[in-house]
């Protein structure tokens, strides 16, 4: 059966105990990993304990589908549940899945960790149909918008830190794709507040994530803006850094998709304000004012011209070896950055 999503909490720190093998899936992968512990320390609080938790790949049951079942049967040595943990499954895990929801003896517990199974995937269908009691299948996506906002003061409030709401909203436009790098970097934060601190925009800025992250968020306004004195140090200290130049189109890139998604709800009547908040991560609220005057600068046909180049030049530095990529990347920038200041003069 699946799982609600509004149920899931509750599950995980309680599962019903008429469940023998639960299936967790999806792209975030940190937090796979954390429901699979948080359920498995419900059946053993020591999960390295090696008689009474069995950790198998999906390669055990290739040639022997009944071994899931018979570890899931065994006995311990030293009295308990069984766990068994089945990690990187998919396809080939199917058939040792079937064989024990078929006929589930003992009263061991099954964790399966897969990845992000389409919905077609054999192994999804097989946990998430209804006629399936004894099994649950638990989608783990990516948190976003105000949910990561909500995850991110939670977990900072249960490590006794608090953080003001610009630093919760930069956190979460950061934040995210993978539950345990969440975790880790918020971890890092509350260590550097300490018990009863307060964690501040400027700290969050200074303590999370690649500095390179918010040096390319230099470049990119920058560039956008036409404000060459800004693009020539931003570029410099990327190149400096060890910054590839196709790292750095790329980035450009996704700052022009973004521009282009904000101006095409624009073009269906939204002011740039509406517009900006249709966009996720959302644009953070110092970033406003410079994005409100990238979109002045940049409509609609210029836009998609600026992908254009960056794309034309993403392939020359791919293939051209007469002229080295950083100077290409940089001709690409410094023009696009000419195309923002001939804007601002229309």
């Amino acid at each position: 059966m699946k799982i609600d999503t509004r149920a899931i909490p509750a599950f995980v720190k309680k599962p019903d105990a008429a469940i023998r093998a639960i299936l967790l899936f999806g792209p975030d992968a940190g937090l796979v990993r954390e429901r699979a512990e948080i359920i498995g320390k419900t059946v053993v609080p020591d999960l390295s304990d090696p008689f009474r938790v069995a950790d198998l790949g999906p390669e055990a049951f290739k040639d022997d589908p009944a071994r899931l079942a018979d570890e899931a049967a065994a006995i311990s040595m030293m009295g308990g549940r069984r766990l068994v943990r089945v990690r990187g499954a998919g396809a080939e895990t199917v058939a040792a899945a079937k064989n024990f929801l078929d006929d589930a003896k003992g009263d061991g517990l099954v964790i399966i960790e897969a990845g992000d199974l389409e919905s077609k995937s054999a192994l999804r269908k097989l946990f998430e149909s209804a006629a399936v009691k004894n099994g649950a299948a638990i989608a783990c996506y990516r948190d976003e918008g105000a949910s990561l906002g909500k995850t991110i003061a939670e977990s900072l409030a249960a490590e006794g830190v608090k953080a003001s709401s610009d630093a919760v909203e930069w956190l979460a436009g950061r934040l995210g794709t993978d539950r345990a790098i969440t975790r880790s970097e918020i971890g890092k934060l509350a260590l550097y507040a300490g018990k009863g601190g307060t964690i501040s925009l400027d700290d969050a800025r200074a303590l999370i994530g690649d500095s390179a992250d918010i040096d390319l968020d230099d470049l990119s306004r920058a560039t956008a803006l036409g404000d060459m004195a800004s693009l020539d140090r931003a570029f410099a200290k990327l190149e400096g850094e060890g910054g590839s130049p196709i790292m750095i189109l790329r980035a450009l890139g996704r700052h022009f998709l973004r521009l282009q998604l904000a101006a095409g709800h624009m073009s269906h009547g939204l002011d740039s304000e509406a517009a900006m908040g249709k966009l996720f991560p959302p644009v953070f609220w110092k970033e406003k004012e410079p994005f409100k005057s990238q979109l002045n600068r940049w409509p609609l046909p210029r836009i998609q011209i600026a992908l254009e180049r960056l794309l034309e030049a993403e392939i020359q530095c791919k293939s051209s070896g007469a002229i080295p990529a950083d100077l290409i990347a940089q001709r690409c920038l410094l023009a696009l950055a000419q195309m923002a200041a001939q804007g601002a003069r229309r």
